[in-house]
């Protein structure tokens, strides 16, 4: 499934990660931009996975 990368960088541009602009985000390839927002999204990737918020023995 291919995100729609203007509805992506429309949603970054409104509200730019720390240490960027909007202006940054508007000069970044399609490329660049799904690599950022995998970035800042992945650690919702394994939020679903069971035991994924410790270590437990049983």
């Amino acid at each position: 499934m291919k995100p729609n990368i203007e509805e992506l960088r429309k949603k970054y541009m409104d509200n730019p990660p720390e240490g960027m602009t909007s202006k940054d985000i508007r000069r970044m390839s399609e490329e660049e931009l799904l690599d950022m927002d995998y970035f800042l999204n992945e650690d919702d990737l394994f939020a679903d996975e069971a035991g994924a918020e410790g270590f437990y023995i049983f």
